[in-house]
């Protein structure tokens, strides 16, 4: 059985399979089974989601590691987002690494996704610039909102 091993500052909030977990003290933990987990920096605060990538970063996120519910809207959300996104762009390199984030989402293989989203972020950081003050996320009413509550409450 393999394990991961992780150390985590104090302050610093790790959700695994949904639940959001902050720690007092600075700590080491081993993950034994298979889990569900995102920490530190690799969790996106729903004011945070206020570009096209953000967006579509948010919604893998929730297919990753929210409720079943909220997984498939997650994945609804990450198809309508990336489809925009597609539509847009004039990158052939970004269209094919959505497709290969989308894919891997919908092979339950959330991590790599939000891996790959994160390299959609950082190519939309470098033509428009990183956003410069947050805007509410444009996801329909109700959809994603256990999810987007879970992270509110958990980060500083």
């Amino acid at each position: 059985m393999s394990t991961l091993v992780l150390e985590l500052r104090q302050g610093e909030t790790m959700i695994v399979n949904g639940a959001p977990i902050r720690f007092r003290t600075k700590s080491r933990i081993e993950l034994t089974a298979h889990a569900r987990f995102l920490f530190g920096k690799q969790i996106m605060a729903p004011a945070d989601a206020s570009t096209p990538a953000r967006r579509i970063y948010f919604a893998l996120q929730t297919a990753y590691i929210g409720t079943a519910e909220e997984r498939e809207a997650g994945l609804v959300a990450a198809r309508h987002y990336v489809a925009a996104f597609q539509a847009v762009t004039t990158s052939q390199l970004a269209r094919t690494i959505l497709d290969r984030a989308l894919a891997a989402a919908e092979a339950d293989q959330g991590y790599q996704a939000l891996r790959l989203a994160r390299r959609i972020i950082r190519h939309e950081d470098a033509v428009f610039g990183p956003p410069s003050m947050p805007a509410a996320p444009e996801v329909p009413a109700g959809m994603l909102s256990n999810h987007a509550t879970k992270i509110a409450e958990t980060l500083p």
